[in-house]
């Protein structure tokens, strides 16, 4: 083997992981909640930024505002969820840059005085953010359905104000009765990697 990581937990968070679709209504505690973000913080980003936000929808008339943003298809499953957490994009994210980046607290004025790099920034970092906290969810044994057929402006009016960016909606539970489509194909390592 390869990789040092056990195969069981290499499948769990990998090779058995699907997007679900339905999900059993057994809660999602805010003690499990607590648990994945505080495994996926330590993710890497550029300079330790740390733009993820995470709104968490529970109560049943936050989904019925929520659930009128979602594509139809992504509707019944999201109302559904045992709990669903949307994931934005934090722009004013540099205001946090000296605590994080303390070796280089200028990088806050240095590199993003300006709102257009902010935006950049923090679209790519908090989508590393997101990606991180998928896979968090699957470390805690609970599935992700994350989804982006959705109407971000609604959703940003709805749920955030203007210094936030909506990336995706994630349905999160345990996976209930039929919950994955069939797995589609993947590239093979040939295809993307190249070496020079």
């Amino acid at each position: 083997m390869s990789l040092v990581l056990d195969p069981a937990a290499q499948d769990l968070l990998f090779r058995e992981a699907r997007t679900a679709n339905t999900f059993t209504d057994e809660p999602v505690t805010e003690e499990q909640v607590q648990a994945i973000y505080d495994l996926v913080k330590y993710g890497p980003t550029a300079f330790n930024q740390s733009p993820l936000r995470i709104t968490l929808v529970r109560s049943t008339e936050a989904r019925e505002r929520l659930v009128k943003h979602m594509a139809e298809g992504n509707q019944p499953k999201t109302a559904a969820a045992p709990l669903v957490a949307i994931l934005s994009a934090d722009n004013e994210f540099h205001e946090e840059l000296p605590a994080l980046f303390p070796h280089f607290p200028q990088a806050k004025d240095v590199f993003f005085s300006e709102r257009p790099a902010r935006e950049g920034a923090a679209a790519l970092n908090a989508s590393l953010q997101a990606a991180y906290f998928i896979i968090g969810v699957r470390a805690a044994g609970l599935a992700a359905g994350p989804m982006t057929g959705l109407d971000f402006e609604g959703v940003r009016k709805e749920f955030l104000d203007d210094d936030h960016t909506p990336l995706m909606v994630v349905n999160i539970g345990r996976p209930g009765p039929d919950a994955w489509f069939p797995r589609s194909p993947r590239l093979a390592f040939e295809d993307v990697v190249t070496t020079v």
